[in-house]
């Protein structure tokens, strides 16, 4: 039986042991539990308490590791921006063909959504809750990231490879497919995470009419 995303975050979890643990673990570990506790309750529901009780961490010692829940937050959204664009500079680099660049950028989005879904639920559900400056940060690293799948969709078409419309709606269309994919996407299911990718890149490829 398939997993609900609602089981996936609510699935218990043993909190990590604190003591003992180098600060850069232990760091890792309240950033971990924050992004689960973000996805399963939510941001606003979710309280400094919380996040310590996750890892075992009472009271002041949880700030010696963290200022606050907002900057959790804005680590977590800003972080899955960075690594997303790192990811499609890596996939297009060293090749020229239009084709296969735009290819291999949905494979790269396909498997980032598919290994790291509570952090793709999370970027997309609390934008709202950042504040500024961190929103306004996410906004353009999403900005950047969707412009490189627009102007290789134009590049396309202006090279006579692609034929579609509207760029700017067939790379909108594209990205969605990452998110739906972290909404349904097991391990051990039907498909492991290289076929999920290569099967949307020949999606990708149909919608902006690639032959």
């Amino acid at each position: 039986m398939t997993e609900s995303p609602r089981e996936a975050y609510e699935r218990p979890h043993r909190p990590p042991r604190a003591e003992g643990t180098p600060a850069a673990d232990r760091r890792a570990g309240i950033r971990e539990a924050a992004l689960r506790l973000f996805a399963e309750q939510g941001y606003r529901s979710t309280t400094m308490t919380d996040i310590g009780a996750a890892v075992g961490i009472r009271g002041p010692s949880l700030y010696k590791h963290v200022t606050s829940k907002h900057d959790l937050l804005a680590e977590i959204m800003i972080g899955t921006m960075e690594q997303l664009i790192a990811d499609n500079s890596a996939a297009v680099a060293g090749v020229d063909d239009v084709r296969e660049q735009l290819r291999r950028s949905v494979e790269a989005h396909i498997r980032y959504h598919a290994r790291h879904r509570l952090e793709a639920f999370v970027g997309n559900r609390e934008i709202g809750s950042l504040e500024q400056p961190d929103q306004a940060r996410v906004l353009a690293r999403r900005s950047d990231y969707e412009t490189r799948f627009r102007e290789l969709i134009e590049r396309g078409a202006d090279e006579g490879v692609f034929r579609v419309p509207a760029a700017r709606i067939a790379s909108y269309s594209i990205l969605d497919m990452g998110i739906g994919v972290s909404s349904w996407f097991r391990e051990g299911g039907e498909f492991t995470v290289d076929q999920l990718a290569y099967q949307y890149g020949d999606i990708a490829l149909r919608i902006v009419g690639a032959p």
